[in-house]
C-alpha cells in the first residue's frame, strides 16, 4: 500500500500526500509530544516533518521501512527545535494514559511510569519511547536515531533498569 502512495506522492499527487498525512499525523503527534514534552513544540515538529517528507520524497530509500524513515525525519524535527527551545517543559501524561497497551495499569501507576520516563535522559528516554509506545524494533530504532543496533540494545537496557530502580524506590517510599 505504502509504495504506491509513495509513487503517486512522487508524481505530486497531492491527494495520495493527504493519504499519507491522515495516516501518520496522530501518532506523530502523540510522539513528538513524548518526546518535546511541549503541545506547540511538538505541532511545529510535526508540521515541519511532513514538510520536509514531501519535499524530499525523491530520496527516500525503499530499504528503509517508510515508517522508520519519516519517524527518523520527526526525531531530528523534535531535536532540533528542542535545541532552539532550551527550556524545561511540563510533563503531559495523557499520552500514556489512552495508551491500550497500558491499560491493566492505574492512572496513577501510568502517570507515574510516564512521568519517571520523562524525566530519564534523553539518551535512554527517546528509545525506550520509540520502544514500548510505538512498537518500533531495535533495527528500526537504530535506523531512526542513526545509531549502532548494539548502542541501542544498551540504552534500551540501561534505561529499563534506570525505570526499575525509580520505581523500586517510589515502592519503599509507599507510593
Amino acid at each position: 500500500m505504502h509504495e504506491d502512495i509513495l509513487k503517486e506522492i512522487k508524481k505530486g499527487n497531492r491527494d495520495a500526500f493527504r493519504h499519507l498525512y491522515d495516516e501518520y499525523a496522530g501518532y506523530a503527534i502523540r510522539t513528538a509530544k513524548a518526546i518535546t514534552r511541549n503541545d506547540e513544540l511538538a505541532k511545529d515538529a510535526v508540521q515541519e516533518a511532513f514538510i520536509r517528507v514531501y519535499r524530499n520524497i525523491s530520496s527516500y530509500d525503499s530499504t528503509l521501512s517508510f515508517g522508520a524513515w519519516f519517524y527518523r525525519i520527526l526525531v531530528n524535527e523534535c531535536n532540533r527545535l528542542l535545541s532552539k527551545e532550551k527550556k524545561t517543559v511540563a510533563i503531559d501524561t495523557s499520552l500514556m494514559e489512552g495508551n491500550p497497551q497500558l491499560t491493566e495499569h492505574s492512572e496513577e501507576g501510568v502517570s507515574d511510569l510516564y512521568g519517571i520516563i520523562q524525566h530519564l535522559a534523553d539518551l535512554y528516554r527517546i528509545p525506550l519511547l520509540l520502544k514500548y509506545i510505538k512498537g518500533f524494533s531495535e533495527k528500526e530504532i537504530a535506523d531512526i536515531l542513526n545509531l549502532n543496533h548494539n548502542t541501542v540494545k544498551s540504552r534500551l537496557f540501561n534505561g529499563r533498569n534506570l525505570l526499575r530502580e525509580q520505581l523500586s524506590l517510589m515502592e519503599m517510599e509507599g507510593k
